[in-house]
């Protein structure tokens, strides 16, 4: 109780250093602390100390969600726990202790295994769950964007907190990001391009008014990314509004794995997505996977999709569907990742609620500094340098964003 009213305390902290944030004469938001540069490392090429698991439960939306889920999840943390920690995020002590009795029952090395006990709306913990960057300095960080429920579409309360009750009850260096994005709708590369669709980012239920240069901005102080890879998306094509990591994966920093030309709901994204450079402006090598061969009746008739695998250190968690393609969709992401085992795991029942492996992992990248930070930083998300007398006046676009800000703190409040 102690950590989520803390975290419930943060969050809306958070929201008034939102509002606060000023405008410089551009109207684009005057980004805190610009001494700190931020790094966020690609998931495959970055060794991790543990992966991130919120297990379902059946407190929210659906009644049977573990019943449902469970055995996805059991499968998903004794394949991991043997290569990383595998940190799980339990809704209260009663889930914590069945979950450990069923890790225990399988066999599983519970030294590998660490529990966070807070209450969550739900399991996708790519897009509500910390993200870990690292700052010039090396040290490890959390960032907390702010998670809406993909436009308000589900409820997100609980599951929004999670990053500052990791960072709070970790001790970990935390930094606040006054833009709402989910893990689940970038791809980087690690060598500074990150590719994204705009549906699920420059829309108004998510950043109201923000532009392609505004989010640009937000992703270039706070992962690191100077070279961008746009493509439309769709605007209400699932709860997500179309997130990149359904179709489009990056792969040991130099390559793209994608659907092929006529399995994109937008063949022209394609088309885009083939012929894009990296940083450097070199071409990308490109790798096809297939869909299932055929449309699943318990998918709604719809074809599963290989995409939205998990990278670990010594397994790939790959989603299949009991269809002919699994094992050529797994052979060919064993070619691309030779060093590590493909572990299959059949998610048609998650995947009848949108999503599959990568949407319900979040990694942990190792520190290489004990999280420490130089005497003289203070990494918060609210810090002496957050201060409108800095920002030499405002504008009248500060005025139309903090209207806008206070609109979205409303809306934040009520639900």
């Amino acid at each position: 109780m102690k950590i989520m009213i803390t975290c419930t305390c943060t969050r809306l902290l958070t929201s008034l250093f939102c509002i606060a944030t000023v405008v410089n004469a551009s109207g684009l938001p005057t980004i805190p602390d610009p001494d700190n540069i931020y790094t966020y490392p690609a998931e495959d090429t970055i060794e991790h100390e543990a992966t991130w698991l919120q297990w379902p439960h059946n407190y929210g939306w659906d009644p049977i969600h573990q019943e449902r889920y469970e055995d996805i999840w059991l499968e998903m943390a004794l394949a991991l726990h043997t290569g990383e920690k595998v940190h799980i995020v339990a809704y209260d002590e009663n889930h914590r202790a069945g979950i450990e009795t069923l890790l225990v029952a399988e066999g599983a090395d519970m030294t590998q295994i660490r529990f966070f006990v807070y209450k969550t709306d739900d399991v996708w913990v790519r897009d509500n769950g910390p993200v870990y960057v690292f700052d010039q300095y090396g040290n490890r960080i959390i960032e907390d964007w702010i998670f809406n429920g993909w436009g308000d579409k589900q409820d997100y309360f609980n599951d929004d907190v999670i990053p500052e009750c990791v960072a709070d009850e970790k001790a970990h260096p935390y930094q606040a990001v006054p833009m709402v994005n989910e893990a689940g709708s970038i791809e980087v590369d690690g060598r500074g391009t990150l590719m994204a669709k705009r549906s699920s980012i420059i829309n108004e239920n998510r950043n109201p008014g923000m532009s392609q240069a505004d989010a640009e901005a937000y992703f270039k102080r706070y992962l690191g990314v100077t070279n961008f890879i746009w493509v439309d998306g769709t605007k209400g094509l699932d709860i997500t509004d179309d997130h990149i990591d359904g179709d489009a994966r990056f792969a040991n920093d130099d390559t793209i794995v994608l659907h092929g030309r006529d399995a994109f709901f937008e063949p022209s994204e394609y088309d885009i997505i083939t012929n894009a450079t990296d940083a450097n402006g070199a071409p990308y090598k490109i790798v096809e996977l297939p869909k299932t061969s055929v449309e699943l009746e318990a998918l709604n008739f719809t074809r599963g999709v290989y995409m939205n695998y998990y990278v670990g250190n010594d397994v790939v968690v790959f989603p299949i569907f009991e269809d002919p393609n699994d094992d050529i969709a797994a052979a060919i992401l064993q070619d691309l990742y030779p060093n590590r085992e493909i572990k299959k795991i059949v998610f048609t029942e998650l995947y009848k609620d949108g999503g599959i492996a990568h949407c319900v992992t979040m990694q942990q990248p190792v520190a290489n500094n004990n999280d420490s930070i130089p005497s003289d930083k203070t990494l918060a998300p609210y810090s002496s340098k957050d201060d409108a007398s800095s920002s030499g006046g405002t504008t009248g676009a500060t005025f139309i964003n903090i209207l806008a800000t206070l609109a979205l703190l409303h809306l934040w409040w009520w639900h």
